[in-house]
């Protein structure tokens, strides 16, 4: 029985990672079709390549997409195996057929600004969906991978802005404008922040030591009220020589007010301390496991 139910689960998980691909396919193609290619911005990756090789071709940017990813999903396929890359070849078949099926409703606005925006914008959710399903969309997420298996000391993101400088480079050759290469690149950065944004949320947070007579009642109306807890550290006085117990408390920073209130009405005299922690790795926060792409 607690077989089947697993299988179960493990099929309802799969179908709603589909679902999710889906959606973000469809979000995807919108930003591509509606608001960039029409405009001459190219945002980086095979994607922008495509749009740039169209200009000199009759291939759709969709189906030129789907070309160019054909041999970087096969290196996937040899480096990773069948289950990392059948959810992402999905998704590049559905992002291309949407991308091909919307080309013919032209720009949603003219106004370049606007375009970068929500167009990188709408491109940093659809790969945030796509990442949290398992999936990639291929090309440069791909490429990025299998260096950082032979090149581990490289970081993902200076990878990711050289591939995408060098697009937006060529963007600048191809158009002859440098006005359209500079909104590449606005929509490059809005990408990464709201994929970012949405993949880990906001990751400063508050580092709190709190020296106290009640730690014990302390502790309590942290679990109880925040949903949280401490780390317990054992401390002695320096000039009395006593044992005592300090707190050690990450919140996050909308929680953190609370918090203070807490130790206001516990104990008023209680000593803390108070820092800004800009990365947090550990249940609930970041996954120190989990690579970026």
């Amino acid at each position: 029985m607690e077989k089947v139910v697993n299988q179960t689960k493990r099929a309802a998980k799969k179908a709603k990672n589909y679902v999710i691909l889906t959606a973000a396919a469809v979000i995807y193609a919108v930003a591509i079709s509606l608001f960039l290619d029409p405009n001459n911005i190219a945002p980086g990756g095979v994607t922008g390549i495509s749009i740039l090789v169209n200009r000199f071709t009759a291939i759709p940017t969709g189906t030129m997409n789907l070309l160019i990813n054909i041999p970087i999903v096969l290196l996937g396929l040899w480096k990773f195996g069948w289950r990392f890359i059948c959810s992402t070849m999905y998704v590049l078949a559905l992002i291309t057929v949407f991308i091909n099926a919307l080309a013919s409703y032209g720009a949603m606005t003219d106004d370049l600004l606007i375009a970068a925006v929500i167009g990188g914008a709408l491109i940093g959710a659809a790969l945030a969906l796509v990442f949290m399903a398992g999936a990639t969309t291929g090309g440069i997420d791909i490429i990025v991978k299998v260096v950082r298996t032979k090149r581990k000391h490289i970081k993902t993101n200076i990878l990711f802005l050289l591939f995408d400088s060098m697009v937006i480079l060529a963007s600048w050759i191809v158009f002859r404008d440098l006005t359209v290469a500079f909104y590449a690149g606005i929509a490059v950065v809005t990408d990464s922040v709201v994929m970012d944004k949405i993949l880990y949320g906001s990751d400063e947070a508050k580092l709190t030591y709190i020296v106290s007579a009640k730690p014990a009642q302390m502790k309590q109306r942290l679990f109880d009220e925040l949903d949280t807890t401490a780390t317990v550290i054992t401390a002695r006085g320096a000039y009395t020589n006593a044992p005592k117990e300090l707190l050690m408390i990450v919140t996050r920073k909308q929680i953190y007010p609370k918090l203070e209130e807490i130790v206001k009405d516990e104990d008023p005299t209680a000593f803390m301390i108070v820092s800004s922690a800009s990365e947090i790795f550990g249940e609930g926060y970041k996954d120190i496991t989990r690579d970026k792409i």
